[in-house]
């Protein structure tokens, strides 16, 4: 299994559905990791949108 393959939703534009579940559990302060692969996003991707939609995502070490 490659890398590319691991990500469902690779290359495809986030709907509302997505939308809103990273603001909720940005919002209960789960952090970028968690986040990514609940949504089944790579963490790159997730960052993006986020950044670009102004949500702020917790900074977990």
């Amino acid at each position: 299994m490659n890398k590319r393959d691991h990500f469902e939703r690779h290359k495809q534009p986030w709907n509302a559905e997505e939308a809103g579940k990273l603001r909720l559990l940005a919002s209960k302060g789960h952090g970028l990791k968690a986040i990514a692969k609940s949504l089944g996003r790579s963490e790159e991707s997730t960052k993006d949108f986020a950044k670009k939609n102004k949500v702020a995502v917790a900074k977990k070490r």
